[in-house]
């Protein structure tokens, strides 16, 4: 998608606000990229931009995507994973009964008011829970930086009991395991 796709997105009313868009620079530090790398992935299409006089301007969203798909999970990250698919599994199963348990807890955290991005999590968290459930699925089962960031501040907790829980752990410490050699 080039310039003139880009413009149409604007014309449309279909882009974000402008706050949601990033000079070269900023899209490079994101990606831990050179700002040459995303101007060339600017003129041959691969990443959506605007041009805001001389300079070129992309979207937060496709530069969020774009890091999704290419940066690997930390240890932790992946254990997280596999416990959000595990909690998924209840979820397709159960979802009033996982959905309470989310609910309780998310109150529960939010009376300890945290502040920063914490609080901004069990926000995102609250309107989740009363949104689709596809919503809920992909947050739990994501690769995406959100979907990471929502796991790290989960309500789910009491949903898997102790035993399943330390069975997905050992689970994953295979397959680290196994991968590994």
């Amino acid at each position: 998608m080039g310039t003139v796709d880009a413009m149409a997105r604007i014309d449309q009313d279909l882009a974000p606000d402008s706050t949601d868009l990033l000079t070269t620079g900023e899209a490079a530090r994101l990606l831990n990229a050179s700002r040459q790398h995303i101007v060339d992935l600017c003129n041959s299409g691969d990443i959506p931009y605007v041009s805001v006089g001389t300079h070129r301007r992309v979207w937060r969203s496709d530069i969020e995507e774009l890091r999704a798909r290419t940066a690997r999970l930390t240890r932790d990250q992946q254990r997280s994973l596999w416990l959000g698919y595990a909690v998924a599994g209840k979820f397709v199963s159960n979802p009033e009964g996982v959905l309470g348990t989310g609910r309780a807890n998310l109150r529960k955290l939010q009376e300890r008011s945290p502040r920063g991005r914490g609080r901004h999590w069990l926000e995102e968290w609250d309107r989740l829970l009363l949104g689709p459930t596809e919503e809920i699925l992909e947050a739990l089962t994501s690769r995406s930086p959100r979907a990471r960031e929502l796991r790290q501040n989960s309500p789910f907790a009491g949903v898997l009991s102790d035993a399943e829980r330390q069975e997905v752990l050992a689970t994953f410490g295979r397959s680290v395991s196994a991968s590994s050699r």
